[in-house]
């Protein structure tokens, strides 16, 4: 119940995490071109705003030629209209202004003032401007909850200097944030309060194959690597069941590896453990042969043949443990660090001296300073593993050289004047148990298998050449460069 709970929770976080950033990738477009028409509308209300002073402009100056002379306080038409304190204007207005102040929605207004501000005719609602020059100034006002766009000019008309002004309530700046409000933000809010709704059903149901493919991974036995069906899953998703598949496959030779492995492990340790026992079996035959005063008559051969199965069991549960750890995916999950070649190799010579001497060989080391990055007790593994072969199979007085180097790469070599192997053996005994046909030292066939497996745990191998003069092996491994 648990694991369903936590697989049921990993499952809404998966599906949560997927439908949020797919409904914000597909949100985010649409919200940037809602604000992007909000500022359209914007710019083109600041279009209308400059048209509409554009078009105050034109008809202050119409508005003034609209005044054809002024009245005295007695009505009458007055042609020295310098000498009236005040007279009032005659206005006869020109069609394009009488249009504009008669125009459906009633939001204009006019006002023509004395030179000194005195109002002479029109809406008494206007504010009072005084141009200082003949250049017309433009100010903003608010009356009735209605915001006009006002113009006054200081002009020259028939009645003297007058101040003529002009009042627009259709400001388009003004009507800018309703217009974008109802034609704009609105619908689109709409439009994307149902684009929500939508994709994330749309999500929702785009991703039910990866639920389905969820769920059948889940129930699957750890046993049951058999390879899942691409054709069943949507095109997006079947690069991730072709990388399902391989790492099933992966698993599945690495299983099998495992599996031959502990077959053949358990078969070549029958023999040294039957043997073993024959010579257990053979000294507590031996024990009848005691004398009166007690001592065993053991022979001493029986006694060197149990010793050398025994060393060579043990060398042998050595050597599968060596194997078992040199597993090229057990060493890349371990964090690798800078190794030196030359200490290395002086370490390893010292612990070989002793098997050396024994056998009279000359063991030298020819170790030039120089550093790889790599498994410092994996690559231990493979040098001991490599001079150990080398003494094993070289005959008595013989020649073993350890070698360390930097050419354009970082090489190991161990070189040895035994028998060699024939160039077409060299491949065969890299794998696992095998031995040369008429080999005569004792050996198990892992040397050569553990330090090539080590080799490519370090993402390279082991070159096996001639040695000196075609003679012996020389056995040979290229790093990449520290």
């Amino acid at each position: 119940m648990a694991h369903d709970g936590a697989a049921a929770a990993a499952s809404v976080v998966m599906m949560g995490g997927l439908q949020r950033r797919l409904l914000l990738l597909l949100l985010l477009p649409f919200s940037l071109v809602v604000m992007v028409s909000a500022w359209l509308h914007y710019q083109t209300a600041g279009t209308a705003a400059v048209q509409q002073d554009q078009r105050l402009t034109r008809l202050v100056p119409m508005l003034g030629d609209s005044v054809v002379s002024a009245l005295d306080s007695n009505g009458a038409v007055s042609a020295g209209v310098h000498r009236l304190e005040h007279p009032r204007p005659l206005l006869l207005l020109a069609p394009p202004v009488d249009e504009f102040l008669n125009e459906s929605d009633q939001r204009t207004g006019y006002s023509i003032l004395s030179a000194d501000g005195q109002l002479l005719l029109g809406d008494a609602w206007l504010p009072t401007v005084l141009p200082s020059t003949a250049e017309p100034e433009f100010m903003s006002v608010t009356d009735g909850g209605v915001t006009y766009r006002l113009i006054a000019q200081r002009v020259q008309t028939a009645a003297g200097e007058l101040i003529v002004q002009l009042a627009d309530g259709s400001d388009a700046r003004q009507q800018w944030l309703h217009t974008v409000l109802t034609r704009v933000l609105l619908p689109n809010l709409v439009l994307m309060l149902a684009a929500f709704v939508g994709i994330r059903w749309a999500v929702a149901r785009a991703l039910r194959p990866l639920m389905v493919l969820k769920t059948a991974v889940e129930r699957r036995s750890p046993r049951d690597l058999s390879p899942l069906q691409p054709d069943a899953t949507p095109v997006e998703v079947r690069p991730l069941v072709h990388s399902l598949n391989r790492l099933f496959e992966l698993v599945n030779a690495q299983a099998e590896s495992q599996r031959r492995f502990v077959a053949d492990a358990a078969h070549q340790l029958r023999t040294p453990i039957a043997g073993l026992q024959a010579q257990i079996e053979a000294w507590g035959q031996a024990t009848k042969g005691l004398d009166a005063l007690g001592t065993l008559s053991l022979p001493v051969e029986q006694v060197t043949r149990l010793r050398t199965a025994c060393r060579r069991t043990s060398q042998l549960a050595n050597q599968l443990l060596a194997l078992s750890r040199a597993d090229s995916t057990t060493a890349a999950s371990q964090a690798m660090q800078r190794v030196d070649l030359s200490v290395l190799c002086e370490n390893v010579l010292t612990l070989h001296l002793d098997a050396a001497l024994t056998k009279h060989i000359d063991l030298g080391l020819e170790a030039l300073p120089v550093q790889v990055d790599g498994h410092e007790w994996l690559l231990r593994e493979l040098l001991i593993n490599l001079v150990d072969n080398a003494l094993r199979y070289t005959p008595v007085h013989g020649c073993v050289t350890l070698r360390c180097g930097l050419d354009e790469s970082p090489w190991l070599e161990v070189e040895d004047n035994g028998p060699g192997i024939a160039p077409a053996e060299r491949e065969r005994v890299l794998e696992r148990f095998y031995r040369v046909p008429g080999t005569a030292a004792d050996g198990n066939g892992l040397g050569l298998a553990i330090a090539d497996e080590i080799a490519r745990a370090h993402a390279t191998h082991l070159q096996l050449e001639a040695g000196k003069g075609g003679r012996g092996l020389k056995v040979r491994v290229t790093f990449n460069a520290a």
